[in-house]
């Protein structure tokens, strides 16, 4: 890794160095969910205090946010100070260094939300712009820029996507009467709210049983792009007619093990359903298939028996946990997570960086598990 020098943080960051890189941060998020396998930048140049030309990253295989901002600014480049939330680039990969592209621009000055953890990158693309006599800091609004990319952070220092586990109950616990119906535990608001966050995710995981009980669509419903849709399942017990089998509206993807029926698999191909046959069905493998697929967030929305062998697998990072107040009763209504093989409270798994958020009349308690979560030993 190359070596770097940067300005503190703070007090080299000012007020108007937190608004520049919050703009990045917005302009970033335009392309959330479609920036696969890339990470989300945006980049602002400013010159005499005042913006002269903007960007952001739209896709991969696209110019960087750099670039597009480089262009917006034009001659105004030269002597300017360029804001990026995400460390320049300083490799050749589908696009030429974005270094390069500001030593030619001529900026004066690059400010540095959080450093690549591209091994490819990490330090060399702010120690190119050092060596060229650009003035670098770097950190500025570093958690942030961290939280926007956390899939991409993931993805990198441990080649797996970011699994995400989201789930609704009521106060009582329930994700669904005992008849197995669940339509709907939460609000309106926060069906919505989680269309808005399936369009940022690249996949989507269910198992079988959800797509029998529930009939899903797994889409954004609008609010952006629809990701893949990936349903779980070792003896294709499917129904033969689903809203997943519907490929025009997103593509779909079967995962089951060797030795699965090969009619229900020809059927699902005919509809246009890609089926993959894994050595053992299992959330890990499933991942990397998805990682192997370039995808940097994955949605778990799928039943308690899968979401518990998806932690103890550690393919789950964060839990979105929305809290419905309304009780369903049922001593056998079924619960968010299946069995962990814990038998003593103080061997529960405790979220940190916990945030409460109120969503229409539900909670949605926002969570991180600990990194130490992989030993645990499901029985699901």
């Amino acid at each position: 890794m190359s070596t770097f020098t940067s300005s503190p943080v703070p007090p080299a960051a000012s007020e108007f160095d937190r608004r520049m890189m919050q703009r990045c941060l917005a302009l970033a998020e335009r392309a959330a969910g479609r920036t696969a396998p890339n990470p989300m930048v945006g980049a602002v140049v400013v010159r005499g205090g005042a913006i002269v030309g903007e960007g952001f990253h739209p896709q991969a295989g696209q110019p960087h946010a750099e670039v597009f901002a480089l262009q917006a600014a034009g001659s105004q480049a030269q002597g300017a100070t360029l804001y990026v939330n995400l460390e320049p680039c300083s490799h050749y990969g589908r696009t030429p260094p974005c270094a390069d592209a500001l030593i030619q621009a001529g900026v004066a000055k690059v400010v540095v939300g959080m450093v690549d953890p591209n091994p490819q990158v990490s330090g060399r693309g702010i120690a190119r712009l050092q060596s060229a006599g650009i003035e670098v800091v770097v950190g500025v609004e570093e958690a942030a820029c961290q939280t926007l990319n956390e899939g991409f952070v993931h993805r990198m220092r441990y080649q797996r996507p970011f699994g995400i586990l989201k789930y609704a109950m009521t106060l009582d616990g329930k994700i669904a009467a005992t008849t197995g119906h669940s339509a709907w535990v939460t609000s309106e608001a926060a069906r919505t709210w989680v269309h808005q966050l399936r369009s940022r995710c690249d996949a989507i995981i269910i198992g079988g049983n959800t797509v029998r009980q529930d009939n899903p669509h797994l889409t954004s419903h609008g609010q952006g792009a629809n990701p893949l849709r990936v349903v779980m399942s070792r003896h294709l017990d499917l129904p033969p007619a689903a809203h997943l089998w519907q490929t025009q509206d997103a593509p779909t993807l079967v995962f089951t093990e060797q030795g699965a029926p090969s009619a229900p698999q020809r059927a699902l191909q005919r509809q246009g359903v890609e089926v993959v046959e894994l050595s053992q069905l299992t959330p890990q493998l499933v991942m990397q298939q998805l990682y192997e697929r370039g995808c940097l967030n994955v949605l778990w929305e799928c039943g308690g028996t899968l979401a518990a062998r998806a932690i103890a697998e550690a393919s789950v990072q964060k839990i979105l946990a929305f809290i419905a107040p309304k009780l369903i009763g049922g001593a056998d209504a079924p619960s968010p997570i299946g069995e962990l093989g814990f038998t003593r409270m103080d061997q529960a798994l405790p979220l940190e960086r916990v945030q409460w958020h109120t969503i229409g009349s539900d909670y949605l308690v926002e969570g991180y598990l600990p990194t130490n979560s992989s030993a645990v030993t499901a029985k699901a």
